[in-house]
């Protein structure tokens, strides 16, 4: 077998900008000839994979997966809507949230996973190599409960489990399992809607709640207020602050007159039990990925339209 330097490694990596260990595996399998190497990682994808890997996925779709005490939920990027709507992107988006079911949150345990004799990472090159556009597995996040259920809601969705912004709430408690998943659908659907940061007060950062009292003060030591009424107004600020970020305290989406919290109280009533939201996810596709100005698939259009 031939000696393969790190030195040869990192050229095939510079000349098809394929992962490392692809192309270790792609010039152990040729002999150490860097041109065979190339066609290698071609005929497999990678290359092509590679070449497209600096373009921006911004778009794509939000996957998720739930059984009764357990949800995930994933991004998965492409470049463009049209793939979104791809079948085959589908599908992969599907299997990726699935897969992660099994395989937990974590992005690198994910991709190394295997389903039907290949790795994740492998079927996304695959489907790279097929549709023609830079795909990833942007990130993973998932919950469970011992006791209660695991409810979701897919805000625009184009297919079961799959749209543009996905949440899982896991709500722990000992009651009725149908009434407690049609309110933790309901709550699903105003976290989707209401965009929470946390649960309660104390789940906000320090940082955040610092910051929030800062400008707070610094508004009203502006306009010359004394430092004990700055005090009184930054706390009644806060509390208007929670009302708007911390899901228990915000208006309940169903019947603004009622806070989320005064809802669940209600809704414990017909689940027969006590109800805690022990956590909440919720991915919004592309959120804060930073977007080219120019418009890639107006640009194809535009390139299509001088042929």
């Amino acid at each position: 077998m031939a000696n393969i330097s790190a030195s040869m490694v990192k050229e095939l990596r510079d000349k098809t900008g394929a992962g490392m260990m692809d192309c270790k595996a792609a010039l152990g399998e040729s002999g150490g000839d860097l041109e065979a190497a190339v066609d290698w990682l071609r005929k497999k994808g990678l290359a092509k994979a590679a070449k497209k890997a600096g373009r921006v996925a911004a778009e794509g779709l939000i996957g998720v997966a739930l059984t009764a005490d357990k949800g995930i939920v994933v991004e998965v990027n492409s470049e463009t809507d049209f793939v979104a709507r791809n079948d085959l992107f589908q599908g992969l988006v599907k299997m990726i949230a699935d897969v992660a079911m099994t395989a937990g949150a974590d992005v690198d345990k994910i991709l190394a996973a295997h389903v039907g004799g290949r790795s994740v990472a492998d079927a996304i090159n695959e489907t790279i190599a097929k549709v023609g556009e830079n795909m990833t597995l942007r990130r993973a996040a998932g919950l469970s409960v011992g006791k209660g259920a695991v409810a979701s809601y897919v805000h625009n969705s184009v297919s079961d489990g799959l749209g543009r912004i996905g949440v899982i709430v896991a709500l722990e408690s000992a009651g009725n399992a149908d009434a407690l998943k049609a309110f933790g659908r309901m709550v699903a659907m105003h976290v989707a809607s209401a965009n929470p940061q946390a649960i309660d007060p104390s789940g906000l950062a320090a940082a955040t709640v610092e910051r929030e009292k800062n400008v707070l003060a610094e508004k009203f030591k502006a306009q010359g207020k004394p430092a004990n009424v700055i005090d009184k107004i930054v706390e009644s600020g806060l509390k208007t602050f929670y009302k708007e970020v911390c899901l228990l305290d915000q208006g309940f989406i169903f019947d603004d007159k009622k806070t989320v919290a005064q809802a669940l109280k209600e809704a414990e009533s017909k689940v027969g039990a006590p109800i805690k939201i022990g956590g909440f996810v919720r991915y919004a596709l592309g959120e804060g990925i930073d977007r080219p100005s120019g418009d890639f698939g107006g640009e194809v259009a535009a390139l299509a339209g001088t042929h």
